[in-house]
């Protein structure tokens, strides 16, 4: 192999790897949104999920230029799409926390895949391998298999759902574009900033004051969701989309393990078949990248 394909297959890896630990923060960080919105309405968890997730990356924005050179852009027009698909994205799916359970809201989720590989075909140009498909589809499958979703799910909570999923699809094709000339912290920066000044207005009236306990977990919250930000942002500098997509199907491990662990369900033997088949996607298209 050429040290040009081993450099490019190094970067390919590099991305996968981020994106699966970006993955990894996501999870965590939504079941204790989740917890917080028991006692929160949605418009106060969004804007503190936001500023408690702007606060590290302002200190990181310093560490590496500042903001003069880091959030210059040279393509604004790309990032006031991409923040408006952002914020449609965000605030479906924070509804859709609210209503939903954490399980079903990742069930649907993981039709991203589709939207991702579609998307990143038409608007980036990538070419998409049939190998690819088939691990998409076979992933899902094995969703399929261990969540057993059942027709209580197919309500218009679902179609929300399903609305935030392709809104989350083209927000990553769209940092995958922004990724090509702008830097990940101001990738990751703008749209939580645009989430703090949209979402500002409408705590006018609304805000519940918190006792400290839950001012800690919001900042737990923020750390988390930042460091899955960058991780994915920067997942997209080095890998394609189209062949990062069905890596998000490894969220559903860290799903099961929060079942288990924060709420005491454990997998049964669909759930352990399905697992098994996700693994097999999810290995066959690194496979597939490294070939």
């Amino acid at each position: 192999m050429s040290v040009t394909g081993t450099s490019l297959q190094n970067r390919a890896l590099l991305g996968m790897l981020l994106m699966i630990f970006g993955l990894a923060l996501y999870p965590l960080s939504d079941a204790l949104i989740k917890h917080l919105m028991g006692s929160y309405p949605v418009t106060q968890t969004t804007f503190l999920r936001g500023m408690t997730r702007l606060i590290p990356l302002c200190i990181a924005l310093f560490y590496q230029g500042g903001p003069q050179n880091i959030l210059k852009s040279s393509y604004p027009g790309r990032h006031l799409v991409r923040l408006a698909v952002n914020l449609a994205y965000t605030y479906a799916f924070m509804y859709a926390f609210s209503i939903g359970t954490l399980t079903t809201v990742y069930t649907l989720s993981y039709t991203s895949s589709f939207f991702l590989i579609l998307l990143s075909s038409w608007i980036l140009g990538e070419t998409v391998s049939k190998g690819r498909w088939i691990a998409v589809a076979v992933g899902m499958c094995g969703v399929m298999i261990a969540l057993r979703p059942s027709w209580e799910l197919f309500e218009w909570s679902a179609l929300l759902i399903l609305l935030g999923t392709f809104l989350g699809a083209l927000n990553k094709v769209l940092m995958r574009r922004l990724a090509e000339t702008e830097h990940s912290l101001a990738i990751t920066i703008y749209p939580n900033l645009a989430m703090m000044l949209v979402t500002f207005p409408l705590l006018l009236g609304t805000w519940e004051a918190m006792p400290w306990k839950d001012w800690g977990l919001f900042g737990l919250v923020g750390i988390l969701a930042a460091g899955g930000q960058y991780a994915i942002a920067q997942s997209l500098r080095f890998a394609e989309a189209s062949s990062l997509a069905p890596l998000d199907y490894s969220t559903f491990f860290w799903v099961v393990a929060l079942d288990y662990f924060w709420w005491q369900a454990t997998p049964d033997l669909y759930t352990v078949v399905g697992a098994a088949i996700i693994v097999a996607s999810n290995l066959y298209i690194l496979y597939r990248s490294r070939k």
